[in-house]
């Protein structure tokens, strides 16, 4: 077998999509997860698995059409925007060129942190309001946020996937048809079905640790409730030991970002002496540490309260529109020197 991976250029990148699709069919699609908390993975995805993906997307959703591409297309969401497009028979719309469509009836992937972004924006705001639906995954999705758009009269639905997944596919906390979850050890997200990645390229070993008997293990916690619905409680890595207590940044991270002098909240964890690692907030807003931990603590216990803020201008991101974590990390260590 052999490989292709996109290219960072959205015009050139439609035709080499719709080359791959008309291709042979033992060329794998290689594409890089956002390494957002490491070194990106190379992953390498089967046309039967991307399409598999594209077709219970397209059931789940109840329509095909136009999609707009407003996602780099050298990542999983970038890359299937385009094939849903080809596939129901459009070529996508650059936005970074073309702007926003002016008709009705599309579809469009964001990341949280660009509907945030895109809400304030009064034109792009209305424009989100024509599509069909917006697809909002990459990461964790504060209620307030979907709270916005509803109310602005966007119709969102969010979607939990990876690269290893061929994207998004949880729908709504609902698996899209064929998609097996479960809940394994420790809580870890186990997901299995036809949309499964086939290896990470030139690493046997953690493609052997990472699929096994026929599922993928992700690095993610949740639970499922009685209605088969999956709750994502954030990274297995996530939950920050800190003086013996197990703190879940992502709770944390959630409860500072309804603090309405908030614009922006991550929580990481970072070696400390004393408490073996230490509870970190980076904040964009005019909240001090003392507000931000009794703010946590109206609602959590004490002990998950940050015991250091880090006031920001902006979150960095990587090009993707994730959060950079490593980049947070590497802010914090220049900011203690």
């Amino acid at each position: 077998m052999s490989f292709w991976s996109p290219q960072d250029a959205a015009p050139e990148v439609v035709d080499q999509v719709r080359t791959w699709l008309d291709g042979p069919d033992d060329v794998r699609l290689v594409v890089a997860t956002s390494g957002s908390t490491g070194a990106p993975k190379r992953v390498a995805l089967t046309r039967d698995a991307v399409l598999a993906s594209v077709a219970a997307s397209a059931r789940r959703l109840g329509a095909t059409g136009r999609w707009v591409l407003a996602l780099p297309p050298t990542y999983v969401a970038g890359v299937q925007v385009v094939v849903r497009s080809l596939v129901a028979g459009r070529d996508p719309v650059w936005l970074e060129r073309d702007g926003w469509p002016d008709d009705e009836g599309w579809f469009v992937s964001l990341v949280p942190t660009q509907l945030g972004r895109l809400l304030d924006d009064a034109g792009a705001a209305d424009a989100l309001r024509r599509a069909h639906t917006v697809l909002l995954g990459g990461g964790p999705i504060d209620p307030a946020l979907r709270q916005r758009a509803t109310e602005a009269g966007i119709h969102v639905v969010a979607t939990y996937g990876a690269a290893e997944t061929a994207g998004g596919c949880v729908y709504d906390g609902l698996p899209l048809d064929g998609v097996a979850v479960a809940i394994g050890e420790g809580g870890r997200i186990r997901i299995g079905g036809p949309t499964l990645f086939q290896e990470y390229v030139g690493d046997p070993e953690l493609t052997a640790r990472t699929l096994v008997d026929g599922w993928y293990l992700t690095s993610d916690a949740g639970t499922l409730d009685e209605d088969g619905l999956l709750r994502v409680l954030g990274r297995v890595d996530d939950v920050v030991v800190s003086g013996g207590v197990n703190v879940p940044a992502v709770a944390v991270a959630t409860r500072l970002r309804e603090h309405p002098a908030v614009a922006a909240a991550e929580v990481l964890g970072v070696p400390d002496e004393e408490w073996g690692n230490r509870v970190v907030a980076f904040v964009v807003g005019d909240l001090g540490l003392d507000a931000a931990r009794d703010w946590v603590a109206e609602v959590h216990p004490r002990a998950w309260a940050p015991r250091q803020l880090v006031a920001l201008d902006e979150v960095p991101l990587l090009a993707n529109g994730k959060p950079d974590r490593q980049g947070l990390l590497a802010l914090h260590e220049d900011r203690a020197r």
